[in-house]
Protein backbone atom coordinates (compact mmCIF):
# COMPACT_ATOMS: atom_id res chain seq x y z
CA UNK A 1 0.00 0.00 0.00
CA UNK A 2 2.74 2.25 1.06
CA UNK A 3 4.42 1.55 -2.32
CA UNK A 4 1.38 2.26 -4.46
CA UNK A 5 0.92 5.93 -2.64
CA UNK A 6 4.29 6.63 -3.52
CA UNK A 7 4.06 5.42 -7.15
CA UNK A 8 0.86 7.98 -7.16
CA UNK A 9 2.60 10.41 -5.30
CA UNK A 10 5.67 10.06 -8.38
CA UNK A 11 3.15 10.10 -10.87
CA UNK A 12 1.16 13.50 -9.43
CA UNK A 13 4.65 15.13 -9.21
CA UNK A 14 5.72 14.21 -12.74
CA UNK A 15 2.95 16.00 -14.10
CA UNK A 16 3.55 19.18 -11.93
CA UNK A 17 6.21 21.76 -12.91
CA UNK A 18 8.61 22.21 -10.01
CA UNK A 19 7.40 25.38 -7.98
CA UNK A 20 3.68 24.70 -8.33
CA UNK A 21 0.94 24.05 -5.44
CA UNK A 22 -0.81 21.15 -4.07
CA UNK A 23 -3.34 21.96 -1.69
CA UNK A 24 -4.80 18.85 0.86
CA UNK A 25 -8.00 18.55 -1.06
CA UNK A 26 -5.84 17.57 -4.07
CA UNK A 27 -3.62 15.17 -2.30
CA UNK A 28 -6.67 13.05 -1.40
CA UNK A 29 -7.63 12.33 -4.77
CA UNK A 30 -4.36 10.30 -4.31
CA UNK A 31 -5.26 8.75 -1.04
CA UNK A 32 -2.38 11.26 0.16
CA UNK A 33 -3.21 12.62 3.61
CA UNK A 34 -2.08 14.90 6.13
CA UNK A 35 0.78 12.57 7.71
CA UNK A 36 1.70 11.15 4.98
CA UNK A 37 2.51 14.85 3.18
CA UNK A 38 4.35 15.36 5.95
CA UNK A 39 6.23 12.37 5.48
CA UNK A 40 6.71 13.29 2.25
CA UNK A 41 8.31 16.69 3.45
CA UNK A 42 10.67 15.02 5.29
CA UNK A 43 12.06 12.93 2.28
CA UNK A 44 12.22 16.47 0.19
CA UNK A 45 9.17 15.41 -2.28
CA UNK A 46 6.87 18.53 -0.81
CA UNK A 47 7.36 21.12 1.29
CA UNK A 48 4.79 23.41 3.26
CA UNK A 49 4.00 26.65 2.01
CA UNK A 50 0.85 27.28 4.54
CA UNK A 51 -1.18 25.36 6.12
CA UNK A 52 -3.12 22.43 3.80
CA UNK A 53 -0.87 23.85 1.04
CA UNK A 54 2.27 22.35 -0.32
CA UNK A 55 4.72 22.96 -3.25
CA UNK A 56 6.58 20.69 -5.64
CA UNK A 57 9.82 21.87 -4.86
CA UNK A 58 12.39 23.56 -7.02
CA UNK A 59 14.70 21.57 -6.96
CA UNK A 60 18.78 21.69 -6.02
CA UNK A 61 19.67 24.80 -3.96
CA UNK A 62 16.04 24.74 -2.20
CA UNK A 63 13.65 27.31 -1.80
CA UNK A 64 12.32 28.23 2.05
CA UNK A 65 8.37 27.87 2.25
CA UNK A 66 7.55 31.03 3.40
CA UNK A 67 9.34 32.43 -0.43
CA UNK A 68 7.02 34.69 -2.18
CA UNK A 69 4.97 33.26 -5.23
CA UNK A 70 4.46 34.38 -8.56
CA UNK A 71 1.02 35.26 -9.16
CA UNK A 72 1.04 33.24 -12.84
CA UNK A 73 2.33 30.16 -10.60
CA UNK A 74 -0.64 30.61 -8.13
CA UNK A 75 -2.87 30.71 -10.92
CA UNK A 76 -1.89 28.19 -13.20
CA UNK A 77 -1.33 25.94 -9.89
CA UNK A 78 -5.07 26.45 -9.07
CA UNK A 79 -6.34 25.96 -12.47
CA UNK A 80 -4.03 22.33 -12.33
CA UNK A 81 -5.48 21.41 -9.15
CA UNK A 82 -8.85 21.60 -11.05
CA UNK A 83 -10.32 24.89 -9.47
CA UNK A 84 -12.76 27.05 -12.01
CA UNK A 85 -10.86 30.50 -12.21
CA UNK A 86 -10.17 33.14 -14.26
CA UNK A 87 -7.88 36.82 -14.56
CA UNK A 88 -10.99 38.97 -15.47
CA UNK A 89 -11.38 42.74 -15.35
CA UNK A 90 -8.35 45.27 -15.09
CA UNK A 91 -6.02 42.16 -14.57
CA UNK A 92 -7.27 40.54 -18.48
CA UNK A 93 -7.63 43.93 -20.31
CA UNK A 94 -3.68 44.27 -18.98
CA UNK A 95 -2.36 41.25 -20.09
CA UNK A 96 -4.62 42.17 -23.74
CA UNK A 97 -2.40 45.27 -23.79
CA UNK A 98 -5.47 47.97 -23.09
CA UNK A 99 -3.99 49.19 -19.21
CA UNK A 100 -1.63 52.23 -20.29
CA UNK A 101 -0.80 52.62 -16.44
CA UNK A 102 0.80 48.72 -15.86
CA UNK A 103 3.36 49.37 -13.78
CA UNK A 104 7.29 48.64 -14.29
CA UNK A 105 7.71 45.33 -13.28
CA UNK A 106 4.01 44.04 -13.74
CA UNK A 107 0.81 44.33 -12.09
CA UNK A 108 0.27 44.78 -8.48
CA UNK A 109 -3.13 43.65 -8.58
CA UNK A 110 -4.70 40.46 -9.80
CA UNK A 111 -8.43 40.18 -10.54
CA UNK A 112 -9.23 36.60 -10.19
CA UNK A 113 -12.87 35.01 -10.60
CA UNK A 114 -14.41 32.10 -9.37
CA UNK A 115 -17.18 30.42 -7.61
CA UNK A 116 -14.99 27.58 -5.81
CA UNK A 117 -12.01 29.56 -5.16
CA UNK A 118 -10.28 27.91 -2.00
CA UNK A 119 -9.68 29.69 1.36
CA UNK A 120 -5.70 29.26 1.48
CA UNK A 121 -4.93 31.77 -1.11
CA UNK A 122 -5.17 34.45 1.56
CA UNK A 123 -2.25 32.66 3.09
CA UNK A 124 -0.14 32.68 0.02
CA UNK A 125 2.92 34.91 0.49
CA UNK A 126 2.44 36.82 -2.88
CA UNK A 127 4.29 39.23 -5.39
CA UNK A 128 1.17 40.55 -5.67
CA UNK A 129 -2.24 41.30 -3.76
CA UNK A 130 -5.10 39.11 -4.86
CA UNK A 131 -8.44 40.26 -5.38
CA UNK A 132 -10.95 37.53 -5.35
CA UNK A 133 -14.43 37.96 -7.24
CA UNK A 134 -17.45 35.68 -7.47
CA UNK A 135 -19.31 35.02 -10.73
CA UNK A 136 -22.31 36.81 -9.90
CA UNK A 137 -22.20 39.22 -12.84
CA UNK A 138 -23.19 37.54 -14.93
CA UNK A 139 -26.49 35.19 -15.38
CA UNK A 140 -24.11 32.86 -17.66
CA UNK A 141 -21.34 32.62 -15.60
CA UNK A 142 -18.48 31.33 -18.63
CA UNK A 143 -20.16 33.62 -20.78
CA UNK A 144 -16.81 35.35 -22.39
CA UNK A 145 -14.09 33.42 -21.02
CA UNK A 146 -11.58 31.25 -22.64
CA UNK A 147 -8.28 29.50 -22.71
CA UNK A 148 -4.95 31.80 -23.03
CA UNK A 149 -1.77 29.39 -23.93
CA UNK A 150 0.27 29.59 -21.12
CA UNK A 151 3.09 30.44 -22.68
CA UNK A 152 2.27 34.48 -22.30
CA UNK A 153 2.41 34.19 -18.65
CA UNK A 154 5.25 31.61 -18.33
CA UNK A 155 7.11 31.17 -15.07
CA UNK A 156 10.98 31.58 -15.36
CA UNK A 157 11.32 29.37 -11.70
CA UNK A 158 9.37 26.87 -13.55
CA UNK A 159 11.32 23.69 -14.71
CA UNK A 160 8.20 23.59 -17.28
CA UNK A 161 4.58 24.25 -17.94
CA UNK A 162 2.61 21.80 -19.01
CA UNK A 163 2.08 21.99 -22.56
CA UNK A 164 -1.69 21.49 -22.16
CA UNK A 165 -2.71 23.62 -19.24
CA UNK A 166 -3.76 27.13 -19.93
CA UNK A 167 -4.84 30.50 -17.78
CA UNK A 168 -8.46 31.10 -18.51
CA UNK A 169 -8.84 34.95 -19.35
CA UNK A 170 -11.80 37.21 -19.84
CA UNK A 171 -12.19 38.13 -23.15
CA UNK A 172 -12.05 42.10 -23.47
CA UNK A 173 -15.59 42.59 -24.04
CA UNK A 174 -16.45 41.00 -20.67
CA UNK A 175 -13.10 42.33 -19.16
CA UNK A 176 -14.46 45.73 -19.79
CA UNK A 177 -17.37 45.12 -17.92
CA UNK A 178 -15.83 43.17 -14.63
CA UNK A 179 -13.83 46.29 -14.64
CA UNK A 180 -16.80 48.55 -14.50
CA UNK A 181 -17.96 47.33 -11.26
CA UNK A 182 -15.04 47.97 -9.84
CA UNK A 183 -15.26 51.88 -9.98
CA UNK A 184 -15.00 53.95 -8.16
CA UNK A 185 -13.51 51.55 -5.87
CA UNK A 186 -10.25 49.46 -6.58
CA UNK A 187 -10.39 51.35 -10.51
CA UNK A 188 -10.92 55.23 -11.11
CA UNK A 189 -13.27 56.71 -13.49
CA UNK A 190 -9.82 58.17 -15.22
CA UNK A 191 -7.59 54.30 -15.62
CA UNK A 192 -10.91 52.84 -16.53
CA UNK A 193 -11.61 55.89 -19.27
CA UNK A 194 -8.17 55.64 -20.28
CA UNK A 195 -8.73 51.16 -20.89
CA UNK A 196 -12.10 52.42 -22.64
CA UNK A 197 -10.00 54.63 -25.35
CA UNK A 198 -8.25 52.03 -26.78
CA UNK A 199 -11.34 49.30 -26.92
CA UNK A 200 -11.95 50.18 -30.60
CA UNK A 201 -12.33 46.58 -31.22
CA UNK A 202 -15.06 45.71 -29.53
CA UNK A 203 -17.38 43.28 -30.67
CA UNK A 204 -20.89 44.35 -30.58
CA UNK A 205 -22.71 40.87 -31.38
CA UNK A 206 -20.42 39.36 -28.30
CA UNK A 207 -21.42 42.98 -26.02
CA UNK A 208 -25.17 42.26 -26.87
CA UNK A 209 -25.11 38.68 -25.32
CA UNK A 210 -22.68 39.80 -22.02
CA UNK A 211 -24.61 42.84 -21.52
CA UNK A 212 -28.22 40.65 -21.75
CA UNK A 213 -26.36 38.72 -19.08
CA UNK A 214 -25.28 41.79 -16.96
CA UNK A 215 -27.13 41.44 -13.67
CA UNK A 216 -25.53 44.94 -12.83
CA UNK A 217 -27.77 47.99 -12.97
CA UNK A 218 -24.82 49.92 -12.34
CA UNK A 219 -22.13 48.34 -15.09
CA UNK A 220 -24.67 48.52 -17.73
CA UNK A 221 -24.99 52.05 -17.19
CA UNK A 222 -21.54 53.32 -16.81
CA UNK A 223 -21.22 50.98 -19.32
CA UNK A 224 -23.41 53.23 -21.80
CA UNK A 225 -21.84 56.40 -20.43
CA UNK A 226 -18.22 55.20 -21.39
CA UNK A 227 -19.79 54.47 -24.71
CA UNK A 228 -21.24 57.16 -25.67
CA UNK A 229 -18.31 59.16 -24.30
CA UNK A 230 -15.52 57.28 -26.72
CA UNK A 231 -18.12 56.64 -29.63
CA UNK A 232 -16.12 53.77 -31.20
CA UNK A 233 -17.37 52.46 -34.29
CA UNK A 234 -19.30 49.45 -32.65
CA UNK A 235 -21.51 51.80 -30.41
CA UNK A 236 -23.73 52.14 -32.92
CA UNK A 237 -24.48 48.65 -33.18
CA UNK A 238 -26.04 48.69 -29.66
CA UNK A 239 -29.16 50.31 -28.09
CA UNK A 240 -29.64 51.48 -24.57
CA UNK A 241 -33.10 50.34 -24.88
CA UNK A 242 -32.14 47.08 -25.15
CA UNK A 243 -31.41 46.37 -21.94
CA UNK A 244 -32.39 46.52 -18.33
CA UNK A 245 -30.88 49.34 -16.83
CA UNK A 246 -33.34 49.87 -14.11
CA UNK A 247 -35.48 52.95 -12.63
CA UNK A 248 -34.70 55.49 -10.80
CA UNK A 249 -31.36 57.40 -10.10
CA UNK A 250 -28.07 55.89 -8.71
CA UNK A 251 -25.57 57.94 -6.49
CA UNK A 252 -21.99 56.21 -7.59
CA UNK A 253 -19.99 59.85 -6.82
CA UNK A 254 -20.51 62.02 -4.34
CA UNK A 255 -20.72 65.49 -5.48
CA UNK A 256 -20.58 64.38 -8.80
CA UNK A 257 -23.47 65.28 -11.36
CA UNK A 258 -26.16 62.98 -12.91
CA UNK A 259 -25.95 61.79 -16.13
CA UNK A 260 -28.75 62.73 -18.58
CA UNK A 261 -29.31 59.95 -19.57
CA UNK A 262 -28.72 57.05 -17.40
CA UNK A 263 -29.24 58.82 -14.29
CA UNK A 264 -25.71 57.91 -12.49
CA UNK A 265 -23.64 60.49 -10.60
CA UNK A 266 -20.05 60.42 -12.27
CA UNK A 267 -17.17 63.04 -12.34
CA UNK A 268 -18.48 66.47 -13.81
CA UNK A 269 -16.51 66.10 -16.77
CA UNK A 270 -18.47 63.15 -17.94
CA UNK A 271 -21.51 65.33 -18.07
CA UNK A 272 -19.99 68.10 -20.03
CA UNK A 273 -19.34 65.69 -22.95
CA UNK A 274 -22.70 64.29 -22.74
CA UNK A 275 -24.77 67.79 -22.79
CA UNK A 276 -22.65 69.70 -25.53
CA UNK A 277 -23.81 66.35 -28.12
CA UNK A 278 -27.15 66.78 -29.88
CA UNK A 279 -30.49 65.25 -29.50
CA UNK A 280 -29.75 63.59 -32.74
CA UNK A 281 -26.60 62.07 -30.70
CA UNK A 282 -26.21 57.91 -30.04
Amino acid sequence: MRRQKSEKLRDLLNELPHGYLLDTKTLSRYDIDYRLAHKYIKHGWLEQVARGLYRRPYGSGGHAGNEVTDWRTITLSMIFMGYKVHLGGMTALSLEGYDHYLPVGGPSIIYLYGDDIPTWLKRVPSNVSILTRSLKLFSEPEMGVDDMPSAFAGDTKSAFTPSDLAMRISHPERAILEALAEVPGTVTFHKLDVAFESLTQLRPARLQSLLSACTSVKVKRLFFVFADRHAHAWRKYLAAEDFDLGSGSRELVKGGKYHPAYHISVPAEFIESAEGESDDGP
